[in-house]
């Protein structure tokens, strides 16, 4: 036999503890009796009073408890195997930590913002595989491709800007790391989701995203870019020492501002047939992408066989129900019959 919620069996430990009331009860009543007055008149008041028929109705209620908990814990056989088949695409999210994700124009903070939505994301998934890569000045992958969605929402909530220590914006680098995660002899099933604020600081012609994003649509990955915060310039926040919020300057003291560069982000996704989504100050458009990758073609990833049981908790459930019936229609007394009858 198999139990599909076995905690509830505890229950039935208060099963003894109620037996033991009702005992210690009916021993206080015979005493309350005999103060009462004498035992052989109140015997003889009494008489209809049917002892048996008490002791039967406390029975039947303590068996329809027992039967009661029983079926809450769900008792189950019958057991059959069910072979499941988990589907779906390769997913590696890349999340901007650069400091400048932490002002605070999308509300609690532009990080903790995506990094609510990535996690509304994990939420829908259902068989897709999913990675994530953290990147400022460059990139790695903190999270390779998984099913273990509690694992993926883990190291989700452990990003912080001091995860990469290098400062800067390295989408190139950021890139490169993503499609490190796929198998490059695949066709399709691949798909990358780049979170950014700021403008590309790349350092040389192999630093060029776009050329990147061509490498990647040769290998058939889809880039969805979602470019977060305003394209007039934002300052960047730093915290000090005293953990209070100052903002970057350059060596003259004027305020650095972090750019967002659409027309790069918009090539990037062009480039691979994916689509490019600006967040100012509204929501993430990560359930879009969800939508545009629910329509995707799946790959099988594992196939598996699951032991079914057959609930049977119905049989102590109509016992319960019986036995609590039978209880409330047994009378206390028995018939007495009146002086002439027969």
């Amino acid at each position: 036999m198999h139990w599909a919620k076995p905690a509830y069996l505890y229950l039935l430990l208060a099963i003894p503890v109620i037996i033991g009331f009702l005992i210690w009860r009916a021993r206080v009543r015979a005493r309350d009796l005999e103060r009462f007055g004498n035992p052989a008149l109140i015997s003889a008041l009494s008489g209809s009073v049917s002892p048996g028929r008490r002791r039967l109705k406390a029975c039947l209620w303590i068996l329809g408890a027992s039967l009661a908990v029983i079926a809450l814990a769900q008792p189950q056989w019958g057991a059959k195997p069910t072979r499941i088949e988990r589907k779906g695409v390769d997913i590696v999210i890349v999340l901007d930590v650069s400091h400048s994700m932490l002002a605070q124009d999308i509300k609690p903070s532009r990080l903790d913002k995506a990094k609510r939505e990535i996690g509304k994301l994990i939420e829908m998934l259902s068989g897709d595989r999913i990675a994530l890569v953290p990147f400022a000045g460059t990139a790695f992958t903190l999270c390779p491709l998984t099913l273990d969605y509690n694992a993926a929402r883990m190291f989700l909530e452990s990003i912080t800007p001091a995860i990469v220590p290098e400062a800067g914006t390295a989408i190139a680098d950021a890139l490169r790391a993503g499609m490190e995660n796929f198998d490059p002899g695949e066709r399709k099933y691949k798909v990358m989701i780049l979170l950014t604020d700021g403008e590309d600081h790349g350092r040389g012609k192999e630093d060029d995203p776009l050329a990147l994003a061509e490498e990647a649509a040769k290998q058939r990955i889809v880039i969805y870019t979602i470019g977060i915060g305003s394209t007039q310039g934002t300052p960047i926040p730093i915290e000090d020492k005293n953990g209070e919020i100052q903002y970057k300057r350059d060596r003259d003291g004027e305020l650095v501002m972090t750019l967002l560069d659409q027309e790069s982000l918009q090539k990037i996704a062009l480039a691979t047939q994916g689509k490019y989504y600006h967040v100012s100050a509204g929501e993430i458009e990560l359930d879009k992408i969800y939508r545009e990758l629910s329509r995707m073609e799946k790959k099988k990833f594992e196939e598996e066989y699951h032991i079914e049981y057959e609930d049977r908790f119905q049989w102590p459930l109509g016992l319960a129900v019986l036995c609590i019936f039978l209880e409330a229609i047994i009378p206390w007394r028995t018939r007495t019959r009146k002086r002439g009858e027969r």
